[in-house]
């Protein structure tokens, strides 16, 4: 009833031009005069508008000269339109998208692109737009992805296949997107535009990221600043994203490459773009990734600091943003080098989840990292073995990541008693000084037997300004452990208390735990109690790996006790009273309950069974 009246007195009240000016507008959510003459091919529509809003004709005036019919109208009469003349939408939704094209307003061409079902200018007008960044960094919910995943596999051309290589590249599928990032530049002409250029070189940089191909980045990367210089600043200027996409990827493979100071150039720069909230990709990226930079350095702070930023990164509609999956490992290790391991699976979990990020070689290493480390720590070094090895396949090898996956597997062969096979397992490795793994190549060569060697690696690691505590801490171990050996308590004790200073503020327990029973009865004695004070409590574990079921947790290391609360201590040992022991000390209760309290907190204990059990296997009593 409401369209047979809208149709009769407003529609077919008008003249026969007007009638069909309104029919052809209603495909078109607001429309200026222009916009209205490029659909209706005829002139004077501006005073017929004007016109027409005065009438009350459903026509309303949002001011500025662009106008709107009303909803409902503008529903009727295209399913009016679609009945008087077949075939005749698709062309209006064309004509009205390469207007708003031509005009700058791309987000509102693209759609009525999509609505004309004519791909080829859609997805032209994303790609000549620079906006191609958008289907890779925007949130699940963006409106151009939502539209492009409506885009048939009859499309044809150069940017079609651009289109659906970031698609795929940014999903499951790599084969996939590597194979239409194939076909699209075998169809660019020589003659094509620097944007759809650029956006290919965007894309190349993608594929040589997930690929492990550090080359072909750097090749992106040298197309890429060569076309820059032939598209329109402010085309540039309105897609940052697509730079920062652009550093992000040659940034991920310079680190695949162990490059981390050339990487680390980029990755910064990325921070100083500026990028709307609705593309979180970069910049979390870039944060993720110089976090791994900073732990595998031994910086471990600051890669916590910086991991934790880019796991709370979340984009408007509520999802993580990608580089979320990497900051997540990256904690992760963090958490076991502190011998916090509960937290670390904890991690380790919420990474594997949906939404974790790009599955580039750099996340996979890193995942493999975390995992074997934890594996280790829990004692479980053939694991650890089988977990390091690599789980997504590159173009060409990592150094810290082959380094990582050697170090594994020499634990597991030192663990089966096989110290030879442990020992060369490492013997291949390129760039032995790395600051990133020479450290812990250097404490498993100790432990493979090759003692001289590795002090010397250790040493030559003492005068580098490159590495954070995180290496350092185990280099100063390894000469403690040699000193150790060697007899020399004096030495070792001034290493350990350089290790000790070097660990508190990061409160990294792992190595001193890993670090043999002789490092522990040392770090136990009177003058290094106020170095492991307070942080080097708690649930450590034995050296290579974790408590099995039923076995006692070792002791951990202490302050001194008084000689006030080894009087406590003795007493409490002979099953006296707290009332008895005050009685006997010729003190009040409550200072007997003071002391026992220190007692407790001292022997880590939380009982006076525990407290003399724990007193007696140190020779307290």
């Amino acid at each position: 009833m409401i369209a047979e009246f809208l149709l009769a007195e407003v529609l077919k009240a008008q003249p026969a031009g007007t009638q069909d000016l309104l029919l052809r507008v209603s495909v078109l959510d607001c429309f200026c005069p222009e916009l209205a003459e490029a659909l209706a091919d005829c002139g004077g529509v501006e005073a017929r508008l004007a016109e027409l809003h005065g009438q009350n004709a459903f026509v309303e005036d949002l001011g500025h000269s662009w106008y709107r019919l009303h909803p409902l109208f503008a529903e009727i009469l295209r399913v009016h339109l679609r009945a008087r003349s077949p075939g005749l939408e698709p062309e209006l939704h064309l004509r009205a998208a390469r207007w708003l094209r031509d005009s700058g307003a791309i987000p509102e061409a693209l759609a009525h692109g999509a609505a004309a079902g004519d791909w080829e200018f859609t997805a032209g007008a994303l790609v000549d737009d620079l906006a191609l960044g958008r289907l890779i960094a925007g949130p699940p919910a963006d409106d151009v992805t939502e539209l492009f995943s409506r885009m048939d596999s009859a499309a044809t051309g150069a940017a079609a296949d651009l289109v659906r290589a970031a698609r795929e590249l940014s999903g499951p599928d790599l084969g996939l997107g590597l194979a239409h990032l194939g076909h699209a530049e075998e169809n660019l002409p020589d003659g094509a535009s620097a944007a759809r250029r650029l956006s290919g070189a965007l894309l190349e940089a993608m594929a040589a990221r997930l690929t492990g191909a550090p080359g072909r980045a750097e090749q992106a990367m040298s197309a890429a600043l060569r076309l820059r210089r032939e598209v329109p600043a402010q085309l540039l200027a309105k897609h940052p994203e697509l730079t920062a996409l652009l550093l992000c990827h040659v940034g991920s493979a310079r680190v695949w490459a162990g490059r981390f100071d050339d990487a680390r150039a980029v990755l910064t720069e990325v921070l100083a773009t500026p990028c709307d909230t609705a593309s979180a990709l970069p910049r979390e990226d870039a944060l993720a990734h110089l976090a791994l930079i900073d732990y595998l350095g031994g910086w471990i702070g600051r890669a916590e600091s910086q991991a934790l930023a880019a796991a709370a990164a979340r984009y408007p509609g509520g999802e993580h943003a990608p580089g979320a999956g990497l900051a997540q490992l990256v904690l992760a290790a963090v958490a076991v080098d502190r011998d916090e391991l509960e937290r670390a699976r904890s991690l380790l979990d919420e990474a594997a989840g949906p939404g974790s990020g790009l599955p580039d070689p750099v996340t996979e290493a890193a995942r493999a990292l975390a995992t074997a480390r934890l594996l280790l720590a829990l004692g479980d070094p053939r694991a650890a073995a089988t977990a390091a090895g690599p789980a997504v396949p590159a173009l060409t090898p990592s150094p810290w990541a082959e380094a990582h996956t050697a170090l594994a597997a020499s634990a597991a062969h030192l663990a089966e008693g096989r110290p030879e096979t442990a020992a060369k397992a490492l013997d291949d490795l390129p760039c032995q000084d790395e600051p990133g793994y020479a450290a812990e190549l250097a404490w498993a060569r100790f432990a493979a037997g090759r003692q001289e060697e590795a002090v010397a690696a250790a040493e030559r690691l003492g005068t580098t300004d490159r590495a954070g505590p995180g290496v350092t801490v185990r280099a100063t171990l390894v000469r403690a452990r040699a000193a150790a050996e060697a007899g020399d308590t004096g030495a070792a004790g001034k290493l350990l208390a350089r290790a000790l200073l070097d660990a508190r503020r990061d409160r990294l327990r792992r190595p001193f735990l890993d670090a043999g029973p002789r490092i522990r009865c040392l770090l136990e004695a009177p003058p290094l109690h106020g170095l492991t004070a307070g942080w080097l409590l708690g649930d450590g574990c034995a050296p290579g790996g974790g408590r099995g079921a039923g076995e006692e947790p070792p002791v951990p290391v202490v302050e001194e006790l008084s000689a006030r609360e080894r009087e406590v201590l003795t007493r409490l040992a002979q099953l006296m009273s707290t009332q008895e022991i005050a009685a006997d000390l010729y003190v009040s209760v409550n200072t007997v309950k003071t002391h026992l309290k220190s007692v407790y907190r001292k022997l880590g204990v939380g009982r006076r069974g525990d407290a003399v059990r724990r007193a007696r296997d140190r020779g307290l009593l």
